[in-house]
């Protein structure tokens, strides 16, 4: 079947040196991801003291959710820095599903914490600009999740629309529900828990940790699905 979009490659129009350092420019950008995305989950995981109450495992399940499993399934697909470079698509399909199975795990898990939290604590949900986001995001994850079940099963849904555009359309609402997913945690960061907990240099610093990696999984969905011309079918 014939294919409704041509991507864009990589690198294209560079010379052998420039494309050399552009390549290692590249895997430092995806090495810094991974980092800058572990780092912030144990900051929190730590900050949080998991045990010591109901909510201290919402921090933890919600970063590892979308700060690890998230991340981690989307830069699998990375050719630059990916410690599963070295399987085929169809392999990392598989592992991008497992990650993304995780996610909703964790995520469902610390929306139980939570929920328990408050309502033995007795306060109100949904009050804060977190507490919203977050539902927005734990909704899109799930849609995206059935997305990604359309897209897998196509045939055997007799959907009308080729794999390609399903694919171009699921890395397009993925990218979508990522930074969503990053607007979310930036905003955990101003909760009064959070600025209870750290405070001054550290706490920006903490602050810019999200977005290096949406920057490099942003990057990574353009250059791969961003349409350069209409090919005839």
């Amino acid at each position: 079947m014939p294919s409704d979009v041509e991507y864009s490659p990589v690198g294209e129009g560079l010379g052998m040196r420039d494309f050399w350092l552009y390549a290692w420019m590249r895997r430092a950008a995806v090495f810094s991801a991974h980092l800058t995305s572990l780092t912030l989950t144990i900051t929190v995981s730590v900050l949080s003291r998991p045990g010591t109450s109901l909510f201290s495992w919402h921090p933890v399940c919600m970063t590892v959710a979308f700060c690890v499993f998230m991340t981690e399934g989307v830069l699998l697909f990375s050719a630059e820095g990916s410690p599963f470079c070295f399987k085929s698509r169809k392999g990392k399909v598989r592992v991008h599903w497992l990650c993304q199975v995780l996610v909703l795990t964790a995520a469902a898990t610390g929306l139980g914490f939570i929920v328990a939290s408050k309502s033995v604590s007795e306060h109100p949900h949904l009050t804060s600009w977190h507490s919203l986001l977050g539902s927005c995001t734990l909704a899109s994850t799930l849609l995206q999740a059935v997305f990604g079940i359309s897209v897998t099963f196509h045939k055997e849904l007799h959907l009308s629309l080729p794999p390609s555009r399903l694919k171009l359309y699921h890395a397009t609402c993925g990218l979508l529900v990522y930074l969503l997913a990053t607007v979310t945690v930036v905003s955990a960061l101003f909760s009064d828990w959070f600025q209870a907990s750290v405070k001054g240099p550290v706490w920006w610093v903490l602050l810019l940790l999200p977005f290096f990696p949406a920057l490099v999984v942003m990057n990574q969905i353009t250059n791969a699905y961003l349409p350069r011309k209409k090919m005839s079918s």
